[in-house]
């Protein structure tokens, strides 16, 4: 069998190794590798990974989100480095706020985790243009992401910034720091052939670029197959106990930098999930499969605030994580993988300094063993999705449902199954905040835009500009002009992402792309005067592209416009002379500022919401100290600020398949607020907005649930570790449904209890067909 013979020949060449470490005095500072694992201060190491963004959530915050990575079983947190947020501006750096990797990467460590560090500089990410900022756009004769001396001269002068940054503070393992793995580039070889022989020169350049830094810890490069070495390909995607075809070389582990918690979600798309007995599955998979380092990919998503998500992408990022965008644990996915990783530390002297051998015992059925040096672990594989097995090992008769790995940390008794979840349940509450809505019901004011006139505007030109260079990425809007004598339909072909049209100052409509085809026709019957006629189209983008070869060359905004139904036929108007305006006026008054509020006219809500309008309102900080969101009822598309900070993008409008919007509530931190007077403006772009019926919320995940059959095994928790051997430490053998609440709060009502065959799902159960009456009397008592 391949794999077999896979795992035998990383076993026989395990003296190969990489070094990178320093002596201090007596003690190895710094990390090393061979083909088995990383090594980090002289110590061999499984590492349980998550991703956590120090931008996509705020400093208040991030205690809290990697003590419970810590709690959920992780020793390491990997972030991504964002260019274009640390130098917006050629020459002018922000590493401020949310934006001081500095303090995050500090703070991993004083928790006694380790940092993995992603430079890119292209990140991708879900990130407005992938992490690179917008000047790189227009340096002379660039091409990103090639052998291109303007590319590598900015690149080179960007990466060796952050490495100083890291090393002036003593950061990496090398230095006594918690970074012990740095990426250069990202996923390059999807792109790669694009750039054909300047896409290899490029990979070369890149990893002599890395490796000439001399921070003391290994480089990585994911989805890079031809990484030079020493740097380490590594492998993304959901199954890389499968798909990953190993390390260019024998002396380099097999690594995991992105397993995809579930699919970040782009406006438009229905609900979607990864269910954790498919995370933990292919956990399991990798690390019997010689796999030594698995990173989450999100533990935490968090928000996109401000313009900051890529072309299309909620302002809610990847909430289906382990920790929800408020950094609330999802249960059972939080709880699931803590047991998974404790189940696999159980193993961890085998699996470091065992020796792995594979043994088939049937269809879609198999045993990895790990054994020596005084220890067994054994990983029983039942590889079917529709049909569970029993099978016999070692003498023993194991069930294992369909698609699951039971771990034997002993090579005797199952302490953990992927596919039967023994951790608790949790269901999300949106809870109305009494405090925050006192005032939402009347307490709104509102300001219109101006239409702007062609004569208004003074950037002129034959045609529509395209719309990235127009707005160099500092607002989302652009003012398109034209004056037209007659027509009864307006045609506006767009490369994207939206537009709302005018005539004359009236609103005409609205129209937009998708995530997957950028480019859309808008096409409105219009109603003209004698004379001319204003044409005014407002151009948007929904972030910047963050993907694919020559992202430097992609376009944007209205490309051809006509007007069909004359008597002499089509009018062609693209080369009618434009006029230009970049972002709208409340936009350069800040008006969702304090200081910029009193620059325009706000009157109160009366009769007709006409689009373009902005809308303010004050309110009280929300009751309590659970996370905060708003939930955006019977409003548009548009964006929101808070106190002057800016929230996000919303879009309410656009419609999943199921005929739903794909985020409805957004989420506020509450360190953004002040106890009373707090401002909030909301820019509306659709007509007809209802901001009355918009609602303050408090979110917890305070209803909790077990559920346990007789074919669950025991609590993981109940083994423990002798000598490096696995040992039971617990009396009780037998499954128990163990509920924990979270954030020292105690259980004050049982709303459910069932011993039977009841259905649903937490916060949902209903009874089944056969129940034992006093069940719920009985958890009750325990409770009391």
């Amino acid at each position: 069998m391949v794999m077999s013979s896979f795992l035998f020949l990383i076993t026989t060449l395990l003296s190969l190794l990489a070094s990178f470490a320093v002596a201090d005095g007596n003690k190895t500072l710094g990390v090393t590798y061979d083909g088995r694992s990383l090594i980090i201060n002289g110590k061999r190491e499984i590492l349980f990974s998550g991703s956590i963004h120090y931008t996509r959530s705020t400093p208040d915050m991030w205690p809290d989100l990697i003590q419970k990575a810590k709690r959920g079983g992780l020793n390491v947190i990997q972030t991504y480095v964002f260019w274009n947020i640390h130098e917006p501006v050629q020459g002018q750096y922000n590493f401020q706020g949310q934006y001081d990797l500095v303090k995050f990467i500090k703070m991993i460590g004083e928790h006694g985790m380790y940092a993995s560090l992603r430079l890119g500089p292209f990140i991708q990410a879900e990130w407005n243009h992938g992490g690179l900022p917008y000047w790189l756009r227009e340096v002379q004769n660039i091409t990103f992401r090639s052998d291109n001396e303007p590319f590598k001269y900015h690149m080179k002068k960007y990466v060796t910034m952050i490495i100083k940054k890291m090393k002036n503070e003593k950061l990496f393992a090398s230095q006594g720091g918690p970074i012990i793995l740095v990426q250069i580039e990202n996923e390059y070889s999807t792109i790669q052939l694009a750039y054909r022989e300047k896409g290899n020169k490029y990979v070369q350049w890149t990893g002599n670029l890395a490796v000439g830094m001399n921070i003391g810890v290994p480089w990585v490069m994911c989805k890079q197959k031809d990484a030079p070495d020493p740097i380490i390909n590594t492998c993304n995607g959901r199954y890389c106990g499968d798909t990953f075809t190993g390390p260019n070389k024998p002396n380099k582990p097999s690594l995991w930098t992105e397993n995809w918690t579930a699919q970040f979600r782009v406006y438009g798309d229905p609900p979607s999930q990864r269910s954790v007995e498919d995370l933990a599955f292919s956990t399991a998979r990798f690390i019997s499969r010689n796999g030594t380092l698995i990173n989450y990919y999100m533990y935490h998503g968090g928000t996109n605030f401000g313009r900051t998500s890529a072309n299309f992408v909620t302002t809610r990022y990847y909430d289906e994580a382990p920790l929800d965008e408020f950094g609330l644990q999802r249960e059972p996915k939080w709880g699931h993988l803590k047991d998974l990783h404790r189940a696999l530390k159980l193993c961890k002297k085998a699996l470091l300094w065992g020796y792995p051998s594979v043994k088939k015992l049937g269809q879609d059925l198999e045993a990895i063993v790990y054994e020596g040096h005084g220890a067994c672990a054994a990983f029983l594989s039942n590889n079917s999705t529709y049909m569970e097995k029993t099978i016999s090992f070692r003498g023993r008769n194991y069930y294992l449902p369909s698609k699951s790995i039971s771990i034997l940390p002993d090579c005797q008794t199952v302490v953990y199954n992927t596919q039967t979840i023994v951790s608790q349940h949790n269901s999300r509450n949106f809870v109305p905040s009494v405090v925050a809505n006192k005032r939402l019901s009347w307490d709104w004011e509102t300001y219109t835009e101006s239409i702007p006139t062609f004569e208004q505007l003074e950037n002129k030109a034959t045609n529509p500009l395209e719309l990235f260079n127009l707005t160099k990425d500092t607002t989302d809007y652009a003012w398109y002009s034209m004056i037209a004598n007659a027509s009864p339909v307006l045609i506006v072909a767009s490369l994207g992402h939206a537009l709302v049209a005018f005539v004359n100052g009236e609103y005409v409509g609205n129209g937009h792309g998708s995530h997957l085809d950028k480019s859309f026709v808008f096409r409105k019957p219009i109603k003209l005067k004698e004379g001319p006629n204003h044409i005014q189209i407002l151009g948007s983008v929904v972030g910047f592209p963050d993907s694919g070869a020559y992202m430097e060359k992609r376009f944007a905004g209205p490309h051809r416009v006509e007007i069909l139904g004359l008597n002499t036929g089509t009018l062609e108007l693209t080369k009618n002379r434009w006029a230009h305006q970049v972002g709208l006026y409340g936009e350069e008054a800040k008006i969702f500022t304090l200081g910029g509020l009193n620059k325009v006219k706000w009157t109160k809500i009366e009769g007709k919401r006409p689009a373009l309008t902005w809308f303010k309102t004050h309110f009280d900080a929300p009751e309590g100290n659970h996370p905060i969101a708003i939930q955006m009822n019977r409003m548009g598309k548009g964006m929101i600020w808070i106190n002057g900070q800016s929230i996000g993008r919303y879009w309410i409008s656009y419609l999943s398949p199921l005929g739903q919007p794909t985020q409805s509530e957004y989420h506020i931190p509450r360190s953004y607020l002040k106890p009373t007077g707090n401002l909030m403006v909301i820019l509306e772009e659709e007509e007809e907005a209802r901001p009355e019926e918009i609602k303050f919320v408090v979110v917890d995940r305070d209803t909790i649930c077990s559920y346990i059959s007789d074919i669950h095994p025991p609590p993981v928790q109940s083994w423990g570790s002798k000598n490096n051997v696995s040992e039971y430490t617990a009396n009780n053998r037998k499954a128990s449904a163990v509920l924990t609440c979270p954030d020292f709060k105690v259980i004050t009502n049982v709303q459910f209890a069932s011993y039977g065959d009841s259905i649903g799902i937490c916060g949902g159960y209903q009874y089944g067909n056969c129940n034992a009456q006093d069940t719920k009397e009985v958890v009750e008592r325990v409770k009391s």
